[in-house]
């Protein structure tokens, strides 16, 4: 037994051992595993770098080329990311574009509204101006049958609306008249009546924006624009026209014109454009589009070449006349015709082109942002006094009862501006 057992222990010792050895080579295998593990994830790493290396190469490149235009992100409040996702970035065609034809849309059904004033001496042409710019009869002397020319003893808004339609969009047009406005033997305050009648609409809009239950289109017959007629002198600006474009620059957008401009020779016309900027200048007038109004540099660069040009030399006629086999609109005088949309004649062009073409949308934006927005912060804080004062005698008293009025009061303070 002795024998069999020592046999049995010598041949377990040498298996004990092989397994120990076994044990002494697994951990070699082990860290040649390990450094074979990290050799590929060093190739790994080493292409990632590679191949990020090259794609900024080629974005550097694209970008030189002016193919790719560089978003920096910009931290939110959620401290994430914000990008700009272009065109060529999306997986397809989501139809973002689409938005604009459904503001189109939107617009041509409901239409839009456009309210111009027009200030000047009697003999200016300011209704054959306007009838010239829309092209139609939308003066106060064309939709009156039996109106008879006379001169009024005081300054009295007269307004005429014309629904125009042109290519499927509407436009409610308004045109505010002031006969009597400067042709008087005293002047004094004249401005007074225009002055009111453009704060009185800025009230009416502001009443409609306070009510509880407003309606889903506010009716506008806010001034979008002021063309004031300057007669074709050739000296300086008048007194009149000094402190009334002073006054009503400040609470509606003023496009000053020299009417009847081709009483004026080419030569009379520029000395008197340059006088009347100065003495805007002098003066601290504000006219429309100001420097400050200027969003971006593509409309101050379109904006500088507008103001060089302030004011503008204009000419005004509703009659055809044949000029090279083509019916142009032009004043024929015994040496020749003078067109009216030629821009070596007149600068028509670039008056309609200012209120039609390209600011008519700017000049409603300036009148709601700036003008009518200066007036409403202003007269809230004036009612805003009045009130409290009111308010103070609708609280209840100790006894339980209310101030003196009690109801009366209250309705008072909640209708009141």
């Amino acid at each position: 037994m002795r024998e069999d057992t020592t046999k049995v222990l010598e041949q377990e010792i040498p298996a004990s051992m092989e397994e120990r050895g076994m044990e002494e080579v697994k951990p070699s295998a082990v860290e040649d595993k390990a450094a074979a593990e990290e050799a590929v994830e060093e190739r790994v790493a080493q292409e990632k770098t590679e191949d990020s290396t090259a794609q900024n190469k080629e974005t550097e490149e694209r970008e030189m080329e002016g193919e790719v235009e560089v978003v920096t992100p910009c931290p939110t409040e959620n401290h994430g990311l914000q990008g700009t996702i272009k065109g060529h970035d999306l997986f397809g065609y989501v139809g973002i574009e689409a938005v604009l034809d459904q503001m189109r849309r939107k617009t041509m059904k409901a239409g839009f509204e456009f309210n111009i004033m027009v200030v000047g001496q009697s003999g200016l042409g300011k209704s054959t101006l306007v009838n010239t710019l829309f092209k139609s009869k939308v003066s106060r002397k064309s939709c009156s049958l039996n109106y008879e020319e006379k001169i009024s003893k005081t300054v009295q808004l007269q307004s005429v609306s014309h629904v125009i339609e042109e290519k499927g969009v509407k436009m409610k047009l308004t045109v505010i008249d002031t006969p009597g406005f400067g042709d008087q033997i005293n002047n004094e305050n004249c401005w007074e009546p225009i002055v009111s009648y453009v704060n009185e609409q800025y009230e009416r809009y502001l009443k409609e924006e306070l009510y509880v239950n407003r309606k889903p289109r506010i009716p506008d017959t806010r001034v979008h624009c002021c063309v004031y007629f300057l007669p074709a002198t050739g000296h300086w600006l008048r007194p009149i026209d000094v402190e009334f474009m002073k006054r009503l620059g400040k609470i509606v957008s003023i496009v000053p014109i020299i009417a009847k401009a081709d009483t004026l020779t080419m030569e009379e016309r520029q000395e008197f454009k340059q006088r009347i900027r100065q003495d805007l200048k002098a003066n601290g007038i504000r006219v429309y589009p100001q420097t400050e109004y200027d969003e971006d540099p593509e409309d101050r660069i379109l904006n500088d070449k507008i103001r060089e040009n302030i004011p503008f030399a204009v000419v005004g006629t509703d009659k055809e006349h044949q000029v090279n086999g083509n019916k142009v609109l032009g004043r024929k005088t015994k040496w020749g015709i003078i067109e009216v949309e030629n821009v070596a004649h007149c600068e028509f062009t670039n008056l309609r082109d200012l209120l039609i073409r390209s600011h008519l949308q700017d000049l409603k934006d300036v009148t709601h942002n700036i003008h009518y927005e200066t007036f409403r912060v202003r007269r809230l804080n004036e009612s805003n006094l009045t009130v409290h004062g009111l308010a103070l005698s609708c609280f209840p008293m100790e006894n339980g009862t209310h101030g003196t009025n009690g109801t009366s009061d209250r309705s008072e303070s909640e209708s009141h501006l």
